[in-house]
C-alpha cells in the first residue's frame, strides 16, 4: 500500500486502494494504517452510501444515536453534514441548522458526549465548495508526546466531563436549549487513551468537554482550554480543503477536528458515518472507577 505523509507528525495519504472494493485481507492493511498515523485521505473514491456503510462495518458497529448503535440489517440513512435542504434551498447564516454547522468548526472528538464514544468518523466529499469549507484534524496523540510534564502533569490520571449542550452554548444559548442536545446524561471518561495495538498514548478531551473532575469548575475550565490549545498548534493540525470523492478516516480516540466558515449562500453536502469504540479499541478502559 503506497502512502505520502499528510504532516510530519500525522496523516498519510493512501494512493493505491478503492475503498468500495476491500475485503477483509485488503482491509487489514487500511487498519494498520489507521492504528499507525491516525488519519488516512483516499482521493478519487467512487463510493455509495452503501459502500460507505459496508467500509464502516469493516471498522466496527454503527454508530445511530437513535439506537446507540445500529446491528446489520437495521435502516440507516447516512448523515450528511450540509446546508442543503430538501427542497435544493439553502440554510440561512443565522439559522440554527446552521449554527449547528458552526459548532462543529470547535475543536472536538465526536461522540464524547454518548455513553459509548466513537472510534472513527469517515467523511466523504459530495458537494464541495470552491474556497473555505476546509476540515481540519490535529493530532492529539503528536500533541500529548510533546507536551511539557508541567501540564501532563495537571491531567495525567484524571478524567473530564463531557455534555453536547455545552459546545452548542458556545455558538448559541438557543441552540443549546433545544431537546436534541440532551438526549444523553453527562459522560465522564479517562483523559488520556492508551491505544491497545501500539501503546500509544494521546489526550482525549473536545470542546464537549465542561468539567475535569476533583476540579474547581474555573480550573478545570481554564486547564481543558490550555489542553486543546497545546494539541491544537500548527505543527499538529492537517487542514483539508475537500474535493469531491475525498475520503477522509480518523482516529477518534486521537484526533481531534474541526470544520471551518464558507459562504453559507455556496451549497456543501459530505457525508458522514461514526463507528462505535468497543473494548478492542480500548474503551473499558477509558472508563474511570469511582
Amino acid at each position: 500500500m503506497k502512502t505520502t505523509p499528510l504532516t510530519a507528525t500525522f496523516g498519510v495519504e493512501v494512493h493505491d486502494v478503492e475503498l468500495a472494493e476491500l475485503d477483509t485481507q485488503s482491509f487489514a492493511a487500511v487498519r494498520d494504517a489507521f492504528e499507525t498515523h491516525s488519519a488516512l485521505l483516499f482521493r478519487n473514491q467512487t463510493i455509495d452510501d452503501a459502500a460507505h456503510m459496508r467500509l464502516a462495518r469493516m471498522f466496527g458497529p454503527i454508530e445511530d444515536r437513535d439506537t446507540e448503535t445500529l446491528e446489520v440489517g437495521e435502516d440507516f440513512k447516512v448523515s450528511r453534514v450540509s446546508n442543503v435542504c430538501e427542497d435544493g434551498s439553502v440554510t440561512a447564516e443565522m439559522d440554527l441548522h446552521t449554527l449547528n454547522l458552526k459548532a462543529n468548526m470547535l475543536w472536538h472528538a465526536d461522540s464524547t458526549f454518548l455513553p459509548i464514544p466513537a472510534l472513527v468518523n469517515i467523511l466523504i466529499g459530495r458537494v464541495v465548495t470552491q474556497t473555505g469549507g476546509a476540515t481540519e484534524l490535529a493530532s492529539t496523540r503528536a500533541g500529548w508526546a510533546d507536551m511539557p510534564d508541567s501540564l501532563k502533569d495537571r491531567i495525567r490520571d484524571r478524567a473530564a466531563w463531557h455534555r453536547l449542550s455545552h459546545s452548542r452554548a458556545r455558538i448559541s444559548p438557543e441552540l443549546a436549549a433545544l431537546p436534541m442536545f440532551h438526549k444523553w446524561p453527562d459522560q465522564l471518561w479517562n483523559a488520556v487513551w492508551r491505544n491497545p495495538v501500539n501503546g500509544a498514548e494521546a489526550l482525549y478531551i473536545a470542546s464537549h468537554a465542561f468539567a475535569i473532575e476533583g476540579m474547581e469548575a474555573d480550573e478545570g475550565t481554564k486547564l481543558i482550554d490550555d489542553l486543546i490549545a497545546w494539541v491544537t498548534q500548527d505543527q499538529y493540525v492537517y487542514s483539508h480543503q475537500w474535493q469531491v470523492g475525498d475520503v477522509l478516516i480518523w482516529d477518534q480516540r486521537a484526533v481531534l477536528h474541526r470544520g471551518r466558515a464558507w459562504n453559507y449562500k455556496e451549497p456543501r453536502v459530505l457525508s458522514s458515518i461514526c463507528v462505535s469504540a468497543t473494548a478492542t479499541d480500548g474503551v473499558d478502559a477509558m472508563r474511570p472507577i469511582v
